[in-house]
C-alpha cells in the first residue's frame, strides 16, 4: 500500500485528518510508519531488525546466535537477541459503549478508540504478536482470540471497523471473557472513557493481573468533558441512562471540573493498586502520546 502513508511527515497526523483516510488499515499503517520513521535507532525491542541486545547464553540456545566475536575476548557465551524474541500476545478490549459515541469536534471517542486500537494492533503484528480483540458494551459485541494466522489482522481491523455506539458500560463482561478464553501471560489494551465505578475497575483487572497479564488502560476522553465551555444553563442527557440534568455555567467551571478531576485520580489510583498503567488520553491530540506511554509499558513489562 503506497500514497499518503508513505508521504507522511515524521509528526504524527492529526485525528480530524486520520478520519479522512480511506479505511482503518491505512490510518494505523500511516500512523505506525510514521511514528517509527521518527525514532531513529528506537531503544525498544522490536521496532528494527537491527540487534537489540545481549544475554547470557543457556542451555537449549541456538548456538547460531552465539556472538563468537564476544566470546573470544571474554571467554563467555552471549547470545545477541533481536525482534523474534518478543513475540507475545496483545488483546485490545475496545468499549463501544453509548458514550463512547459523544465528540464534540470532527471525532468522536469510539473514532478515536477505533484509531487507536487499530494502530496497536497493526504495531503488534509488525511484530509477530499474537493479536486479538474483544468489542464490548453491556455485552461483548465482537470477539477475536489472538492469533498469528494469515488473515487475522484483517479480521480484527474488520471487528474494529464494525464497532458502533451501543448501549450501556459493564466492564466486568469483556474482563470475565477475556479471563475465560485467555490462557498465558500476554499484554492487555483497555481503551475506554471509564464511566465506571472505580472499584468496579479494580475488581475487574485484578484476576487478570493474578493470571499473569499486563494491563494498560487507555481513557480516551473528549476536551468538553474535561474542560468545558458553557456560556449559559442547558439540559444535559446521559447517553446511557437517558437521565437529564439542568446545569449551570458555575457548576461546569468549578464543581464539574473538580469532580472529573476527583473521578480521574480514583481510576488511577485503583488501576496503580490493581498493578495497571493507566493513561489519559485527549480525543482532539495526534496519537503519538498513547504509543509512547504502549511502549514505555512493553518496555517495562518486557
Amino acid at each position: 500500500m503506497t500514497g499518503a502513508a508513505d508521504r507522511m511527515p515524521q509528526h504524527l497526523l492529526r485525528p480530524e485528518v486520520l478520519a479522512g483516510l480511506a479505511n482503518l488499515d491505512l490510518v494505523a499503517r500511516a500512523v505506525v510508519e510514521g511514528f517509527l520513521t521518527g525514532l531513529h535507532r528506537s531503544p525498544f525491542f522490536g521496532f528494527s531488525q537491527e540487534f537489540a541486545e545481549y544475554r547470557a547464553y543457556s542451555e537449549g540456545d541456538d548456538p547460531r546466535f552465539v556472538d563468537w566475536n564476544v566470546y573470544a575476548r571474554t571467554d563467555r557465551t552471549y547470545i545477541k537477541r533481536y525482534i523474534g524474541e518478543t513475540n507475545t500476545h496483545l488483546v485490545v478490549l475496545l468499549d463501544a459503549s453509548a458514550s463512547m459515541g459523544y465528540g464534540s469536534g470532527p471525532v468522536t471517542k469510539l473514532q478515536y478508540g477505533k484509531f487507536l486500537a487499530a494502530t496497536l494492533a497493526y504495531l503488534a503484528a509488525r511484530q509477530h504478536d499474537a493479536v486479538g480483540l474483544i468489542v464490548f458494551d453491556e455485552e461483548v459485541r465482537a470477539h477475536r482470540p489472538p492469533s498469528t494466522r494469515a488473515g487475522q489482522l484483517h479480521a480484527v481491523m474488520h471487528a474494529i471497523d464494525h464497532a458502533e455506539p451501543g448501549t450501556g458500560t459493564d466492564l466486568k463482561v469483556p474482563f470475565e471473557r477475556f479471563h475465560e478464553f485467555q490462557k498465558g501471560r500476554g499484554l492487555v489494551a483497555v481503551i475506554s472513557d471509564f464511566y465506571c465505578e472505580p472499584d468496579a475497575l479494580l475488581k475487574g483487572v485484578q484476576p487478570l493481573a493474578y493470571q499473569g497479564q499486563d494491563v494498560v488502560l487507555f481513557q480516551v476522553l473528549d476536551p468538553q468533558e474535561l474542560d468545558p465551555k458553557l456560556k449559559e444553563s442547558a439540559l444535559f442527557e446521559d447517553m446511557e441512562t437517558g437521565e437529564t440534568m439542568e446545569v449551570s455555567p458555575i457548576f461546569m467551571r468549578s464543581r464539574y471540573r473538580e469532580r472529573i478531576r476527583e473521578h480521574i485520580d480514583a481510576l488511577h489510583k485503583s488501576a496503580l493498586r490493581a498493578g495497571a498503567d493507566h493513561h489519559l488520553v485527549r480525543i482532539d491530540e495526534p496519537l503519538d502520546g498513547a504509543l509512547r506511554n504502549y511502549l514505555l509499558f512493553r518496555q517495562r513489562r518486557g
